[in-house]
């Protein structure tokens, strides 16, 4: 590669890594032109896989600001770029490590921070961002509905509480009620 296009290539990761909310790398020896098609298609709409030259890319992500995966540029690597929900590109990466071994996540990176293989594991196993906000918004919309039916039980409460007390004492004959005060004329 000319050098000018090695400048192009290092620019145009550079920009990648920049827009990106994450970057995992990948081991891809072994797989088939197909089967990278099949990759690339179940890593949903927000991602793209790239088969990257290791020095290039190395040099892009230290430009980026990012040098904490220098020690996993080594053998084949490709990268995944994701632009929106990293959970959905976790779990079509690890879906398809899973009928395909020859995929091996090597580590990548979320919002600046290294993730591990384990970590990217782990990331696929979380439910989705759409999912993960609408049981949080349920969970906010209960607790002021529980907070509202303990202020209004407590009034309601005290009425019947008063209730009972005036029932009782009309049981006993009125016992223990003030004589109404005489009006002074």
């Amino acid at each position: 590669m000319a050098k000018p296009e090695k400048g192009a290539a290092v620019a145009e990761l550079t920009d990648k890594f920049r827009s990106s909310n994450a970057a995992v790398l990948t081991e891809y020896r072994g797989l088939t032109v197909a089967q990278l098609k099949t990759l690339r298609r179940s890593l949903g709409e927000n991602a793209t896989y790239a088969v990257v030259k290791n020095t290039l890319t190395k040099i892009a992500a230290n430009e980026a600001g990012i040098s904490q995966l220098d020690d996993l540029f080594a053998g084949p690597t490709a990268v995944a770029f994701v632009t929106g929900d990293p959970v959905e590109s976790a779990k079509g990466l690890r879906d398809f490590a899973k009928d395909n071994p020859n995929l091996i996540i090597k580590g990548g990176v979320l919002d600046g921070k290294p993730l591990s293989a384990d970590e990217i594991k782990k990331l696929a196993d979380l439910e989705s961002r759409e999912v993960l906000l609408a049981k949080l918004a349920g969970a906010m919309k209960a607790k002021p509905s529980q907070a509202a039916a303990v202020f209004q039980a407590l009034p309601s409460k005290l009425v019947r509480t008063v209730d009972a007390l005036r029932a009782k004492q009309a049981e006993q004959g009125g016992a223990g009620e003030p004589a109404p005060a005489e009006d002074a004329e």
